[in-house]
């Protein structure tokens, strides 16, 4: 079960939407979830990859080590 607070504009947008189309309010938050969670996951799982470089506790490859490491 989840709660959200959301901004008066978009509920107002979603309630409209959900009366012109005779869906729930719930059904297009969920489906707004389902299309994004993917990319929000990168974005986040990227930035903390990013972090743990900049402090040198993440390894990286030179372009010519990584073709070398997937040819093996």
């Amino acid at each position: 079960m989840l709660a959200i607070r959301l901004p008066e504009e978009i509920e107002t947008r979603l309630e409209k939407l959900a009366r012109a189309t005779g869906r729930t309010k719930t059904y297009y938050a969920r489906e707004a979830i389902m299309e994004h969670l993917d990319d929000l996951e990168d974005i986040y799982l990227a930035e903390q990859t990013l972090e743990r470089i900049r402090k040198g506790k993440e390894d990286i490859l030179s372009e010519e080590e990584f073709w070398r490491e997937l040819d093996n």
